[in-house]
């Protein structure tokens, strides 16, 4: 069972989107999403260029305790190449929309230039998520990904030089067929290693009519989870390091308009989660916050 080939809608129509959303005066932040966000301007047809057949667009997500809105509709335009950096800066010049966030990117698909503009950017946020799935090349050649530890580390040092304070989300997948403890230590110790700021752990779980299926030896259940609670200690410690970093400092928050238990929550441009007593003229607003 697969995916099949990205697709995505143009960028004149998602645009128009976040125009429409920018009209409307209520959504300051948006996070850009998609099962494979990097593969952006492949077109409906996942060809790579854009044309008139109509296909699964690309999905766009409108925060501020809204829910998530999907990009318009293809339609007719011209054809020509497309890519999400082209995206990326048509979107920044977009005024009234305070922030972007790219909601997750492969490695390989997130250029220096890509990283060298965010730095400089006003709107897009110092914040990338991205996946690396597995810290061992064995495990990432035998799950097909298009990219080796050496490259993903070389984008994490990159976005640090640039940007110190950019946090950094990383996805992980544990006990997939074949994964040795010698392998999974080996994740663990880049993981240590990395400037990362969190972890979304993934445990491996058995799909039909998949590859990994024919893979062994298969990780006993117990094993997976052993692993996914100790990447999850590991996460949560650099959080805590990551946070600790930026005690002190000043940053813009937005905070979000729900309630829980009369207290209200925001992030800061660099994904710091704040905690605060509700208050109404707060709601859906950016502060300058001390950490």
């Amino acid at each position: 069972m697969a995916r099949g080939k990205s697709r995505s809608d143009t960028i004149a129509r998602t645009v128009a989107t976040v125009r429409g959303l920018a009209e409307r005066g209520d959504v300051r932040e948006i996070v850009l999403t998609g099962v494979n966000l990097g593969d952006f301007g492949k077109g409906p047809d996942g060809n790579g260029r854009i044309g008139t057949a109509s296909g699964k667009p690309a999905t766009i997500a409108a925060t501020s305790g809204r829910p998530g809105i999907d990009a318009a509709t293809l339609g007719n335009s011209p054809a020509r190449e497309e890519d999400l950096f082209g995206l990326m800066q048509e979107l920044d010049g977009i005024e009234g929309i305070d922030r972007y966030r790219i909601s997750s990117i492969e490695p390989n698909l997130l250029t220096p230039e890509m990283i060298g503009w965010v730095a400089g950017s006003r709107r897009f946020m110092p914040h990338f998520h991205i996946p690396l799935q597995s810290g061992s090349n064995r495990i990432l050649g035998l799950m097909r990904r298009r990219y080796k530890r050496e490259l993903y580390a070389e984008r994490v040092q990159l976005i640090k030089q640039l940007m110190p304070h950019c946090a950094i989300g990383v996805d992980v997948i544990v006990g997939f067929p074949g994964e040795t403890d010698e392998d999974f230590k080996e994740t663990f110790d880049f993981l240590h290693t990395l400037d990362i700021s969190y972890l979304h752990v993934f445990t491996y779980s058995e799909r039909d009519n998949t590859r990994a299926l024919e893979i062994r030896p298969v990780v006993p259940m117990e094993v997976r989870n052993q692993r996914n609670k100790q990447l999850r200690n590991l996460s949560y410690q650099k959080m805590q390091y990551f946070t600790r970093e930026h005690a002190g400092q000043t940053r813009k928050v937005l905070l979000e308009g729900h309630v829980r238990s009369a207290m209200m929550e925001g992030y800061t441009d660099n994904y710091i989660k704040v905690t605060t007593p509700y208050r109404e003229e707060w709601a859906n607003a950016i502060l300058d916050w001390k950490l």
